[in-house]
């Protein structure tokens, strides 16, 4: 049975504190306000979580040869897609979870099971948001086009994990991180290294997600909602920990296959301290913490990223020794090579040391046609 919802003195309608709009988007028009819910604005933690993922793989990809500056402009174009894929992921939720929604007392008064937004109105709300995810889309590299559509599949069956799988915190992972993926591609190829810290970031949307389905495994068990928080049952918060030890390992690993040096090993570090807190969190506060506890790995997630983002920035300097190494003298390199017939082979003259804006004009001229080495004027046309 589905909860009507209230309404106060003005007509509006009136949600609990798990629906409630605060800040700023407590003062948007009566008739905004239940699509803001619908898209979770009021909870941006989800935003967070899909956007990170997103700048991690861009700065995993760019530690060989640093940072661009149009890499500000794909951040900024990374957040404008998480905000509507998320949006659109939980609108997508919803219209799926709806009966659900309406049995339990945090969901029941919810836009759809409350009747604040009909399930016609959610679907054009849904196409909305995609239709801003599909500029987005528009404007990645074609690699990167090519990997995001491949999480529409994902992101379309996650709804349905719950109900036929006791992990949908592992599916979780896999769709929730794939902006490492086309963060990745975005940058320059998806490598190795790239899968592994892929894999690493799923694993701790697994133990995140457990944590956050800590406060519904009353009602998910009335309802038959399956999750892994039901599934580890009192040692939920110990198995998540063992989640959090095994994402920082493939994390560490990760990094060291992309030679992210010293910053990229304690960045690991420092995930993994803050996933011991976490636990201890959890140990001392109970369930009553796993709300708080779950919206700080936005600064989990945030310590990758910005280990990532600085090893990127600061190149790892050259190991030092008290021992005299023998002195080489360097090959000399001849510029070209003889060939039978008259043909010869030219070596490609040595790449300039980059600099931010060198590396941006030296690529505009490369796409104009022009040859950034070159020491003499190009003729006048």
């Amino acid at each position: 049975m589905t909860v009507p919802p209230r309404h106060d003195d003005s007509g509006s309608f009136c949600f609990p504190a798990d629906s409630a709009l605060t800040g700023w988007l407590g003062s948007l028009p009566a008739a905004w306000r239940p699509y803001a819910m619908l898209a979770r604005l009021d909870r941006p933690v989800g935003i967070w979580l899909l956007y990170l993922p997103c700048l991690i793989g861009l700065a995993f990809q760019r530690l060989s040869g640093g940072l661009f500056l149009a890499d500000l402009g794909w951040a900024v174009l990374f957040f404008i897609g998480a905000a509507t894929m998320r949006g659109a992921g939980c609108t997508w939720n919803d219209i799926t979870d709806r009966d659900f929604d309406a049995k339990v007392a945090r969901t029941a008064l919810r836009p759809i099971p409350s009747g604040a937004v009909s399930v016609k109105q959610a679907y054009l709300f849904l196409l909305a948001q995609l239709g801003v995810s599909f500029v987005v889309w528009v404007l990645l590299p074609g690699d990167a086009k090519l990997t995001a559509l491949l999480s529409l599949p994902l992101v379309a069956v996650y709804p349905y994990a719950k109900r036929v799988t006791w992990w949908p915190q592992a599916w979780l992972g896999l769709t929730f991180n794939w902006g490492v993926l086309v963060g990745a591609a975005t940058a320059s190829l998806i490598t190795g290294p790239v899968y592994v810290l892929y894999f690493g970031l799923a694993l701790w949307t697994v133990a995140y997600d457990t944590i956050y389905a800590l406060q519904d495994r009353e009602d998910d068990a009335l309802i038959g909602v399956r999750s892994t928080a039901r599934l580890f049952g009192k040692r939920a918060v110990l198995i998540s920990f063992c989640f959090h030890i095994g994402a920082a390992t493939l994390i560490a690993l990760a990094a060291m296959l992309n030679d992210a040096g010293r910053i990229g090993a304690l960045a690991a570090l420092g995930f993994l301290l803050h996933g011991l807190w976490q636990t201890m969190t959890l140990k001392t506060g109970g369930e009553a913490a796993a709300l708080r506890v779950f919206k700080s790995n936005v600064w989990a997630g945030g310590i990758v990223a910005l280990g990532f983002l600085i090893a990127a920035l600061v190149p790892e300097p050259a190991p030092k020794t008290i021992f005299a190494g023998q002195e080489l003298v360097p090959p000399v390199k001849a510029e070209s090579m003889a060939l039978p017939f008259g043909l010869e082979i030219r070596r490609k003259p040595e790449p300039k040391p980059d600099v931010w804006l060198a590396r941006d004009i030296r690529r505009a001229m490369e796409i104009r046609g022009l040859d950034p080495d070159a020491t003499e004027p190009p003729p006048e046309r």
